[in-house]
């Protein structure tokens, strides 16, 4: 049961403030090396020693400096304003230094900015965001010219061809995550379906066992209604009590899964629903004819055998719990409240949460024990499931994570609350309250 990894250092950094570094690097480095150090054999055309000495250069590189903090502080939430002033930015400074053209390295900070726009944003939008940094280089180049200036043109080309690797490289990374995202999401589907696919097995085991006692008991009191009214009574007060929570069980099940359904495509619930019951009608007889023949064979025994009993339920946890502690990791039972007969398909919901559970806390949390408990309130059935463990390497790749999306379907079936994830004080923990039917509370 691993929580999730924390995300590495440089991906939490804003996108915005590696633009901002970039480009303040780029535009502070000439400043240093052509005017602040002593003169030197070195000599730059483009940053001029004495490049900066007007007042008009000063301000307008201290404006280029302003639009670029502004630009990249509103990258993220304000994408078109922020990369614009970055665009105006760069023009700004480059006109400071009365320069022919857009220096190639001070253009590396547009280029990230829009790399990152193609990754994030539609591909609209970073399309635009490319048309404009494309068009910014003629634009200039336009503004020289026509200011007199001859000396043009240079890396030009070189510029716009690393404007479209940008683009490229972020259209490429959003391609790959939308393809990821909808992987994730067909994966998440399939385990949904597999889980309801299971629990519609489960619900026809439960519902063949109860048609089982239903057919036992009735041919019981069949056969002894003459000689054994009261005996014959009982037999038939337990056929209604096992009918009316067989059908109880049914409504909560296909209501909540035609729910579902209806929320996701309209009409699919309805479907499903007279799919289960054109493949549940023929394999639930079969069940019936058999229970009948033994209850031929044997009519004086009412209670149903144990090849009849449900798989599983809540009386299956000290079971699982002791097979846990055998294979090395010590599991702690808590229960609370009156322990009292449940629904049928509330009853196996409870067991595989607590037994998907305790199967997390082996294989994932590393931990040595946990604790679960199972408090009997008086209208829900509350489930809790704790370890201390700290969870696989963050590159274990183990937990896919589908254990908590079977849980989550089967708790949200039943109308119920479910939770899972780090606990305050350390480890994981999973949380679950189911409602129970008013003839299962207590009051």
């Amino acid at each position: 049961m691993s929580t999730s990894p924390s995300v590495p250092l440089l991906k939490r950094i804003p996108p915005g403030l590696w633009v901002g570094l970039v480009w303040f690097v780029v535009a502070v480095e000439p400043i240093v090396e052509y005017v602040l150090m002593p003169p030197s054999r070195k000599y730059s055309l483009s940053y001029p020693r004495h490049g900066l000495d007007p007042l008009s250069a000063r301000l307008l590189l201290a404006i280029a400096f302003v639009m670029i903090m502004a630009g990249s502080a509103q990258l993220r939430r304000r994408t078109s304003t922020g990369y614009g002033l970055l665009l105006a930015g760069t023009v700004f400074s480059t006109v400071a230094w009365r320069q022919h053209e857009i220096p190639p390295v001070q253009y590396l900070g547009v280029d990230i900015a829009l790399c990152y726009i193609a990754a994030t944003r539609p591909r609209r939008t970073s399309l635009i965001a490319a048309a404009a940094a494309l068009a910014t280089l003629p634009c200039y180049l336009a503004l020289r010219l026509g200011l007199g200036e001859q000396d043009a043109l240079g890396s030009d080309p070189y510029i716009a061809l690393i404007v479209v690797i940008a683009w490229l490289v972020g259209n490429s990374i959003r391609q790959s995550r939308l393809h990821t995202e909808e992987l994730h999401a067909r994966a998440a589907a399939q385990a949904v379906t597999a889980e309801r696919l299971r629990i519609a097995r489960e619900m026809h085991d439960t519902v063949a066992h109860s048609i089982g006692i239903i057919a036992l008991q009735a041919g019981a009191a069949a056969r002894v209604i003459e000689t054994q009214p009261d005996r014959a009574r009982e037999a038939m007060l337990t056929v209604e009590k096992t009918g009316r929570e067989t059908l109880a069980g049914l409504r909560r099940m296909l209501g909540a899964l035609r729910q579902a359904d209806r929320e996701a495509d309209g009409m699919a619930g309805q479907d499903t629903a007279r799919t289960t019951a054109r493949t549940a009608a023929p394999t639930t007889g079969q069940p019936t004819a058999r229970t009948t023949d033994r209850a031929a064979e044997a009519p004086r025994e009412p209670a149903a055998p144990a090849s009849l009993r449900p798989a599983v339920g809540l009386a299956d946890v000290e079971r699982l719990a002791a097979t846990t502690t055998a294979a090395g990791v010590r599991v702690e039972v808590r229960w609370q409240g009156r322990r009292r007969p449940l629904p049928p398909d509330l009853d196996l919901a409870a067991f595989r949460i607590v037994q998907e559970s305790v199967t997390n806390v082996v294989r994932h949390s590393g931990a040595d024990s946990c604790r679960v408990s199972v408090d009997y309130g008086d209208d829900e059935l509350a489930i809790e499931v704790r370890d201390r463990g700290e969870g696989p390497a963050p590159d274990a790749g183990h937990d896919t994570g589908y254990g908590l999306v079977g849980m989550r379907e089967r708790i949200a079936l039943l109308h119920g609350d479910f939770t899972a994830g780090p606990a305050t004080d350390g480890g994981f923990r999973v949380a679950a309250r189911l409602p129970l039917p008013a003839d299962a509370r207590t009051h």
